[in-house]
């Protein structure tokens, strides 16, 4: 049972199933009833009334989750908001009311904005919660009634029958024919035999075969249980319990942005206290020089970071959508092109989700399904599959309803082949026969395990008629069912009798059919595209060993498999070891998928998560991005993921990988434009004053800042990815945005910006003892006429050509238009600047000349510092 019901507590006697953590299964049903203190008619109204009062009602415990208030709040939590928050401040203090007003509508969009994201995630327990609102049929000693599930407890025996959802875990007492669909609690991807034979203590999870649970339903037949736990004490209740648990981890860029943020913090401070006595001791006036040192700190933050980073990421999500990628948290979209390895589920996700025959074999011949259409004999074997079965094109057990859908698929009309020949007798499948008999007049057709047909068969169907089934022709059959077997088929045979008061007696055989959940076309193609973009692949499933082993083989995964079982037996060190080596794991419980992905993340991997089933929530939350499935996926994956696939295509995480990337290249262009702006700023300033000159005044500053964090910048959340964005392998996330690349390409243009203009400075100012209008005006100009420049070598720096990103042009164009304003309106007086001559511009454009060799010299070697640490192509 779960991890939650393995506890014992005083207040809990231990008849009850929820409190001791019984192996159940490997109970006889006389000792399950007597630990429980039951019986076969099951409790009395009254006792099942006191113990509802001992364990409470049938349901998930109510999430702890957060208030609409505190996710708001969580929105500006960040260091660097709160750097922000405290520039907002000094501009209002400094009588930069506009600028104060825009960082705080910047702040106030972008945290309502997360916020609108971000709260829907809490939903992902009330989804889980609102999954058994159902009705129960529960045997009491005069009979039986319904009742609601809630009202459910230990000891109740309650009725299941085919379509049923499972109120509760059970212990199976008695089981007609019975199979549950738990795909979505074990990840397999067939309904499962249940019996009421107890099993061996150690049997794992999805194999207990004497077990139903809550959250799983019946496929098929008809069924008896006893309840051995309730609400949070369910397996469902356990990942009820891990989920709530879990907490949603920090994204890359979101950790990148605070690293950012408390750099930052601290050289705010460190400038505003150097500036401020050198522009003093140099003799400017003791108010401007404050203003001018409190604006040059206000100028240091980049109130534009949130907005840009929000735009990108939004432009992401809407681009996503059209690809089919539902995002539900922002931040997940930049992470995904961090991801380095993708663990994904296998039923439904790598799969088609659906059982199809994919051979068929008829002695001695096999076939391909779409070869058998003009076969008399395979003909006659879907004739024979389709008529002894209970399943129609749109409903049934897969198992069945693969068998009706062959025979569609080869032109039979299935529904009309009914009609023609009728039913007029039959014999359920039971699980200790393991076959199935149908009787159409004369007729009889049977299906079932291979050698639960043999054992009745007398004959085969050869190419020439009927022939006596020798026993080389029965070592054939069992040859090709292993043949089968060893290729993760199901097999089933069938068979053919002509004695309707003995269906199952002197049967002629008619041959075999394999069948699977086949991997979706695209599958192999996404999963190579994603492994040459450096992200490993590993699948993680409930289903069995053999069947998940051919899978991956098919779309290219392969290698070793190891089992659930293999998994919880090694300590943490072991499995850290191994989990690096072995990319297909089976078999594997809710809990041994968290424990795969916590062991991934300690060795220092950014991992992405698939899943579609109520076993896959935890992982999903806890993961560094969770992947759920739209169209198979249960409520509770959808909502516990990150990012939704609204066609369950793979193929669709390769495109999110690129569009993630993509994201991250358009921040990482921001910032170094941005702390190139910045950094130029502060060393022009700096060294100006040591020199006894203010250049740049503090509206100057503030407009220099408006300017670059601006248009300009914002238009880069709109640059398309580069041609080589998925041949570099995933960035290192503890390098962060500001990398080495970074670092060369910022800090050498902002050099390259400062020796010009500090030239241009000494120029224009020609000896005078204090800076003229002229001076400031010429430099300030320059300095905007370099950052427009420097936002083209930025972005070729990352591999981004210039005419690709028509939005940019615009905004530099309304920008510089922007700027004329005050050199030639009467803005000019506010800002301290005079109308520039021809001449003037001339002389800029020549400063320009000079430092363009600078700004491309430090593009090359920052594209070649990522070739040279592999974070680029080669």
């Amino acid at each position: 049972m779960s991890d939650a019901a393995a506890t014992t507590t005083d207040d809990q006697p231990t008849d009850a199933g929820t409190s001791t953590g019984t192996d159940w299964h490997a109970l006889s049903v006389e000792e399950t009833f007597d630990r429980l203190d039951s019986g076969a008619d099951g409790l009395s109204a009254a006792e099942a009334a006191t113990r509802r009062e001992r364990y409470g009602p049938n349901e998930l415990p109510a999430a702890d989750g957060r208030s609409a208030l505190s996710v708001l709040a969580d929105q500006f939590r960040s260091v660097l908001v709160l750097v922000l928050v405290v520039a907002a401040a000094l501009s209002a203090a400094t009588g930069h009311v506009i600028d104060a007003v825009l960082i705080a509508g910047i702040l106030v969009a972008n945290g309502l904005f997360g916020f609108v994201q971000d709260y829907r995630a809490e939903r992902a327990l009330e989804a889980l919660r609102e999954m058994a609102a159902l009705e129960a049929t529960v045997s009491r000693p005069d009979g039986t009634e319904r009742v609601d599930a809630r009202e459910l407890v230990p000891g109740d025996v309650v009725v299941l029958e085919s379509g049923d959802s499972v109120p509760a875990d059970a212990r199976l007492v008695t089981a007609e024919s019975l199979s549950a669909e738990e795909a979505s609690l074990t990840g397999e991807s067939v309904p499962v035999e249940k019996s009421t034979d107890p099993l061996d203590p150690e049997t794992p999870l999805a194999d207990r075969t004497d077990l139903v649970f809550r959250g799983t339903s019946v496929a098929r037949g008809r069924a008896r249980a006893v309840i051995v736990a309730t609400g949070s004490d369910t397996e469902l209740g356990g990942i009820a319990t891990a989920l709530r648990e879990s907490s949603d981890e920090e994204t890359p860029l979101q950790a990148d942005l605070d690293q950012l943020g408390r750099r930052l913090a601290v050289g705010v401070f460190v400038v505003a206290a150097v500036v401020l006595p050198l522009l003093v001791l140099g003799g400017t006036d003791t108010v401007q020089a404050a203003l001018t040192a409190v604006s040059l700190a206000v100028a240091a933050v980049p109130e534009g970071l949130p907005a840009v980073v929000t735009l990108t990421l939004a432009l992401g999500v809407r681009r996503m959508a059209a690809e089919n990628a539902l995002v539900r948290r922002l931040p997940a979209v930049e992470a995904l092109g961090a991801v380095d390895v993708v663990c994904t589920d296998k039923t439904g996700t790598i799969t088609e989700g659906e059982m199809r025959v994919t051979e068929a074999w008829v002695p001695d011949e096999t076939f391909e399904l779409d070869d058998v259409a003009e076969d008399e004999r395979l003909r006659g074997l879907l004739e024979a599959g389709a008529l002894c079965n209970d399943a129609t094109v749109e409903d049934g057990d897969p198992t069945e309803r693969a068998l009706v859908l062959a025979a569609e698929d080869v032109g039979m009309d299935v529904a009309a082949l009914r009609e023609r020949r009728p039913r007029t007798d039959e014999r359920p499948f039971d699980a200790d026969r393991r076959r199935m008999a149908t009787v159409h007049g004369e007729d009889v057709y049977v299906k079932g395990g291979p050698g639960a047909v043999l054992d009745r068969a007398t004959a085969y169907r050869g190419s020439d008629g009927d022939e006596p089934l020798d026993d080389a022709t029965r070592d054939r059959v069992l040859e090709q069912v292993e043949a089968f077997s060893d290729r993760a088929l199901r097999v089933l045979a069938v068979a053919e009798g002509s004695d309707p008061a003995n269906p199952e007696s002197s049967l002629t055989l008619l041959g075999l059919v394999g069948m699977l959940d086949p991997p979706r076309e695209e599958v192999a193609e996404a999963i190579e595209d994603t492994k040459h973009a450096g992200v490993a692949v590993k699948m993680i499933t409930g289903d069995h060993p053999g069947t998940a082993a051919a899978i991956a083989e098919q779309v290219g995964i392969g290698g070793e498999v190891l089992t659930g079982s293999e998994v919880d037996g090694m300590d943490d060190a072991t499995l850290a070891e191994r989990v690096e080596s072995v990319d297909v794991f089976a078999r594997v419980t809710p809990s041994g998928k968290v424990r795969l992905l916590e062991a991934l993340q300690e060795n220092g991997h950014a991992v992405a998560m698939t899943g579609d089933g109520v076993n896959d929530a935890p992982a999903l939350r806890r993961a560094d991005v969770g992947i759920g499935m739209g169209i198979r996926g249960t409520d509770v994956a959808r909502e516990a993921s990150d990012v939704v696939l609204l066609d369950d295509n793979y193929a669709t995480i390769r495109n999110a990988v690129r569009r993630g990337r993509t994201i991250f290249d358009n921040v990482w262009k921001f910032v170094a434009y941005l702390l190139s702006a910045n950094l130029a700023e502060v060393l022009l300033v700096l060294l100006a004053s040591l020199a006894g000159y203010l250049i740049l005044p503090a509206v100057q500053l503030l407009w220099i800042n408006l300017l670059t964090d601006g248009l300009p910048a914002l238009a880069i959340g709109a640059d398309p990815a580069s041609e080589d964005v998925m041949e570099r392998p995933p960035r290192d996330t503890e390098k962060g945005v500001i990398d080495g690349g970074l670092l060369r390409v910022g800090g050498g243009v902002a050099l390259t910006t400062t020796v010009v203009l500090l030239g241009l400075t000494f120029l224009t100012l020609d000896g005078a003892p204090t800076a003229t209008e002229y001076a400031v005006t010429m430099v300030f100009t320059a300095f905007v006429v370099f950052e427009f420049t420097k936002l083209y070598v930025v972005r070729w720096a990352r591999g981004t050509l210039p005419g690709t990103n028509r939005w940019l042009e615009v905004a530099v164009v309304v920008s510089f238009l922007l700027h004329l304003t005050v050199l030639y309106t009467p803005l000019s007086g506010p800002f301290g600047t005079v109308p520039l001559s021809l001449a003037d511009w001339g002389l800029i454009g020549g400063a320009l000349v000079l430092a363009v060799p600078g700004f491309v010299a430090s593009a090359v070697l920052s594209r070649r510092w990522a070739r040279d640490t592999g974070t680029a192509a080669q």
